[in-house]
């Protein structure tokens, strides 16, 4: 069987949308297909520990935690599967880190939020959207009323677009109970 590399994929959503679940299950997958593995995340994210990636749901991944991106390059040299949790944190040199590594034939798997809770394009998903090749987006459960949610609303009154939290600090929204619940 021959395993695709050369390729970035984007898995994003909304908080609460299974996008670190869906990175692990890929992971998992390829390392079931014989395939060597190395999982980032960026240090900051420290919310459940402070070197595993863990899902909200408690799935959890032994991964590298760092504070800069270029420090990527050095951490994945004997690896041919990368993923990335939480891309939406690092700098715009993540763009570029990603494609130099995707034409060196590394398969690069990222899990991000697309937008803050502003509903604004979040850090370099942007640019990193437009160099993948495959895209998923998740939709969460909206915490107000069931239906499919794609925004992440922020229920305290602070204005910081970078806050590492969970559900006491976020909840996912539909569209309309996202523009019902926002401070104009």
């Amino acid at each position: 069987m021959d395993i695709k590399h050369k390729s970035i994929e984007i898995i994003t959503g909304c908080m609460f949308s299974g996008k670190t679940e869906e990175l692990i299950y890929r992971i998992k997958l390829a390392e079931n297909q014989g395939l060597s593995t190395a999982l980032i995340k960026p240090k900051k994210d420290n919310r459940y520990h402070t070197k595993n990636i863990v899902s909200h749901n408690g799935t959890s991944m032994a991964s590298i935690a760092t504070e800069n991106s270029n420090d990527i390059l050095k951490l994945v040299e004997n690896v041919q599967v990368i993923g990335i949790d939480e891309v939406q944190f690092f700098d715009n040199d993540i763009i570029d880190i990603c494609h130099q590594l995707a034409t060196k034939n590394y398969r690069i798997i990222l899990a991000g939020l697309d937008k803050d809770y502003l509903n604004n394009p979040f850090g370099p998903m942007p640019g990193l959207i437009s160099i993948s090749e495959n895209i998923t987006q998740l939709a969460a459960i909206c915490h107000q009323c069931g239906d499919k949610a794609y925004n992440t609303f922020k229920k305290t009154k602070s204005n910081t677009i970078i806050e590492i939290g969970e559900n006491d600090i976020y909840e996912a929204r539909c569209n309309e109970c996202y523009i019902k619940g926002m401070r104009f």
